[in-house]
Parts: C-alpha cells; structure tokens; sequence
C-alpha cells in the first residue's frame, strides 16, 4: 500500500528518480540522530546532466529554475534511500541551493525557488523550510545548480 507522500507524488505525476551515484568519494545522503543530510545534488538525468553553462548566459533563469526542480527531485530521492519511506519526514529543514552564475547575474533566489516550490507540492506545510541561495563561480561537471536539504524525520 502506498503512504500518503508516494500518493502525492502519484496526483503531482512526479516520479521519483533513481538515487545518482556520487561522482566522487562521498555517500548522497546520510542520517544522524533525526536527521537525514544530503549531499549536493546535481541536475542529473539517467545518468547525465541535464545542461552546463553559467546562468545569466548559457542557461537562461527559467531554465535553471527548471533545473533546481530536478536536484530537489533527486535529493529527495536520496532521502529515501535512506529513510525508506517518506512518510517519515517530518519537514524540511533547510535547502541550500548553489547558483553558478555569469558575474551580472543575481536572481539566485528566484532559481532555487524551482526547488522549493517542488519540496512544498510534495510535502505541503512540512515542505517549508529555511533557505539559502547562493551565487557561485563554477560547480562540479560545470553544473548550473546544485541544490542539497536536510530533513526531519519523525522517528
């Protein structure tokens, strides 16, 4: 039977990704006490990233927002990996998102509200969170975003 987040996901047509592997030495998401931090997630698509490029020039705001989805996507399905059912988040903490940006560009927090907005369709009031959104110079793989949370859980 399928817990009341796997149904939202299910009316939101959103499915969920396979965990991305790491692209260096670390674990995509690990649990201390209640508390299950992921790693930064990159806007990765079976297996590839989705674009490369600085926002502001090669990738417009709106696709990176687009991109920011993705990572949040792809951070909660690490959460799972690790909290087995997502019914056991009790909220969103804290989403930092990482906007490598063309050196005029500065609506980094317009770009990671695209991981936001998804983190609140899919878990509601538990979705709202704290929230940083920063500028960077470059990002691994010459990502545009790259997006990491920490949630929760209820036990």
């Amino acid at each position: 039977m399928a817990g009341r987040i796997e149904e939202r996901l299910a009316e939101l047509g959103i499915e969920l990704p396979q965990v991305v592997p790491p692209v260096a030495v670390y674990r995509p998401a690990v649990r201390s006490g209640a508390y299950v931090h992921t790693s930064g997630q990159l806007p990765m698509v079976d297996g590839k990233l989705a674009a490369a490029g600085k926002v502001g020039a090669a990738v417009t705001p709106e696709d990176a927002k687009a991109l920011a989805r993705i990572c949040a996507l792809n951070a909660v399905a690490a959460v799972k990996s690790v909290a087995g059912d997502l019914d056991r988040v009790a909220r969103v903490v804290k989403v930092v998102g990482f906007v490598a940006s063309a050196p005029e560009f500065t609506g980094q927090p317009g770009v990671v509200n695209g991981a936001s907005e998804v983190l609140g369709e899919i878990f509601g009031e538990a979705g709202e969170h704290a929230r940083s959104a920063v500028g960077v110079a470059v990002l691994p793989l010459d990502a545009p975003v790259e997006v990491e949370i920490q949630v929760e859980l209820t036990d």
